[in-house]
């Protein structure tokens, strides 16, 4: 079974987590779902970029122990 999306801002939440989030989890934070929403999604778009970074650099700290290991 596949979940509805629901596109909030630039993000698109799976609608059992958008709905969890509105339901159960803010409520009584003071923060409205609205808000943490708007403030995930500024989360995500920074620190996308730095995570790709990152995630090619093990990549290629990975392919060099593999090819060290395959010499060996």
């Amino acid at each position: 079974m596949s979940a509805n999306y629901i596109s909030i801002g630039s993000l698109k939440v799976a609608e059992p987590l958008y709905n969890l989030v509105r339901e159960e989890i803010a409520p009584g934070t003071g923060v409205g779902h609205d808000a943490f929403w708007n403030s995930l999604s500024s989360i995500v778009h920074d620190l996308a970029p730095k995570n790709k970074v990152l995630l090619d650099r093990r990549d290629n700290l990975q392919s060099r122990i593999d090819t060290w290991h395959r010499d060996r």
